[in-house]
């Protein structure tokens, strides 16, 4: 045996030591009323703040008894859906006014939005030779870890890096907002090419580009784009930008940034948490089951075809064996996610475009044939819909997007809203958020 093959068995022994000596009986969390995941017995969120960001409303009161609603998402205390239907057809720069509205409170007048895209557009350029020093080299297999160890790296270009007045730090976001696409899609290109032999190009962006243009400018070796797909590319990131305070990733944010450390830090402790298949990477699972449902579902019309497969998930019979439908169900929505409402109202179109009409229809007979089953076999407490990941990823396929940067997307929009709960917990937060942790291991004397 081989001293590497020593040390191996020799980590899988001390391992179940930490798997005996590390479980909680399930039991003590209601023994003690612990709201295990911060979240009560029917997974309702506990309050540990207030905001002023985002809000999500998934019920309503009535004769003094909480019931579920139709989902609704606001921004700054604006409909979100409504935010998005006012905009104009030919509007590729709604991702930069929602981008305004979280951090400054309002919806920009033309004058201020001219400004701050001009900003966004003076940030959106890269210390020199930091794509050759940096995302180059030692590219890896994962673009979260890369746009992570990029965002840390920004940290030694910085003269004021550790400066966490509001003045400095919105400057810090505002150029991490314009300069996650490119820390995002030049770190793919650089991995495709030392890993794939894939030809090498890097596209500087257009200054008078949105941020959804620019992604698909820099991305595609001809810089051509329709603009279908920038719109529908935008909207996407609209509705990506913020999700209440709760979720796990701007939780994290108002964490750290607590603790009075700097923005790449407390950025790229967000970019960790978003990583997480439970999180940000959800919408790959998503792609990754329809494909095998595509493989094993012969007549994508057979109503009854599908539900058998679908019985075979939740019976952990197919794909993952993981017991679920994944793209169904929300930690906090029930009736429906607005995100997904809104999405879909947008796939059947890009799906004519693109000539997967009928991919399109199996989607939407998935997500009703899903809520049927789930409701009639699983014992919930609350209703089950689609969640936003169930359109994202089929959305971000038929953009021809390559799936190691769906999460990045998701952290190419999401840095608005973390930047925005970032500055509002340095303004208002005062205190190192500390929850506790109740010790239940007997205390035993020394041997």
């Amino acid at each position: 045996m081989s001293i590497y093959s020593e040390i191996k068995q020799e980590v899988r022994e001390l391992s179940k030591l930490c798997v005996e000596n590390s479980r909680i009986d399930p039991e003590l969390y209601q023994k003690y009323d612990v709201k295990r995941g911060l979240r009560d017995l029917n997974g309702k969120g506990v309050l540990t703040g207030l905001t002023n960001i985002s809000e999500i409303v998934a019920s309503k009161t009535v004769d003094g008894k909480s019931i579920p609603c139709e989902g609704k998402l606001y921004y700054r205390g604006y409909d979100v859906e409504e935010l998005i239907r006012s905009q104009p057809k030919e509007e590729h720069f709604g991702y930069e006014r929602i981008a305004y509205l979280l951090l400054f409170g309002n919806l920009p007048q033309e004058e201020d939005f001219k400004k701050f895209c001009g900003l966004l557009s003076f940030y959106r350029t890269l210390p020199t030779s930091f794509v050759r020093d940096i995302i180059m080299k030692a590219p890896s297999s994962d673009m979260m870890n890369t746009l992570a160890r990029s965002v840390l790296t920004l940290y030694s270009y910085d003269e004021t890096a550790e400066d966490i007045s509001v003045e400095n730090v919105l400057r810090q976001c505002m150029q991490l907002i314009a300069l996650f696409p490119l820390l995002s899609v030049y770190g793919y290109q650089a991995y495709r090419h030392y890993h794939d032999g894939q030809s090498l190009f890097i596209h500087q962006p257009d200054p008078a580009l949105s941020t959804a243009e620019n992604i698909l400018r820099i991305l595609r070796p001809d810089c051509q784009y329709t603009a279908l797909e920038a719109k529908v590319l935008d909207i996407a990131l609209i509705l990506h930008a913020d999700h209440g305070g709760g979720n796990n990733s701007t939780f994290t944010t108002h964490v750290v940034t607590s603790s009075g450390t700097d923005t790449y830090s407390a950025i790229a402790a967000a970019l960790g948490s978003l990583k997480g298949p439970r999180h940000g990477g959800a919408n790959i699972k998503v792609v990754q089951m329809f494909e095998d449902i595509k493989s094993h579902v012969r007549d994508w019309g057979d109503d009854e075809e599908i539900t058998a497969y679908l019985q075979k998930l939740l019976h952990k019979e197919a794909f993952d064996r993981s017991g679920l439908i994944y793209g169904m169900g929300h930690a906090v929505y029930s009736m429906s996610d607005p995100r997904a409402k809104t999405m879909a109202a947008f796939v059947e179109g890009l799906s004519a475009e693109k000539g997967r009409t009928e991919e399109y229809k199996l989607y939407t007979s998935v997500e009703r044939l899903a809520v049927e089953l789930i409701a009639k076999e699983r014992k919930i407490y609350k209703g089950v819909s689609a969640n936003v990941d169930f359109y994202s990823g089929f959305i971000y396929s038929m953009l021809d997007l390559p799936m190691e940067l769906y999460t990045p997307i998701f952290a190419i929009s999401r840095i608005a809203g973390w930047s925005a709960h970032r500055i509002e917990e340095l303004i208002g937060g005062g205190k190192i958020i500390r929850p506790a942790y109740m010790a239940v291991q007997p205390r035993r004397p020394l041997p």
